[in-house]
């Protein structure tokens, strides 16, 4: 797996820190791999087309989804990958060095004693 610079880091967490944005990946990510068109994500989130343009061009430009033609829809899904990178790069050297696992259940071991 490609490891993510810090400025990548950045762009994507930005692109985030919205709400419609935030809503929209979401969305995204729960359609799966085959993902939406972009009229459905307009109509299940509420949102203007115009609007709803705005920000998924900001959260492709941030490399978060992508976007392929079917027919005269455009169709619109999570890129898993650069989400697992994201989401890597902030766990990187989590729980002092040791397996987040293990980490975790170390912590509950001690709790329950």
């Amino acid at each position: 797996m490609t490891e993510l610079s810090s400025d990548r880091a950045v762009e994507a967490l930005g692109s985030l820190a919205q709400g419609h944005r935030l809503a929209i990946f979401r969305l995204l990510v729960q359609a799966g791999s085959g993902g939406l068109a972009a009229g459905d994500v307009a109509e299940r989130l509420a949102l203007p087309k115009s609007s709803l343009s705005f920000h998924l061009a900001h959260l492709e430009r941030a490399g978060l989804i992508v976007r392929r033609r079917d027919g005269r829809s455009l169709i619109y899904s999570a890129d898993f990958a650069a989400m697992n990178r994201l989401v890597a790069y902030l766990m990187e050297n989590c729980c002092g060095g040791a397996g987040c696992v293990d980490a975790l259940s170390g912590s509950l071991e001690r709790i329950a004693s």
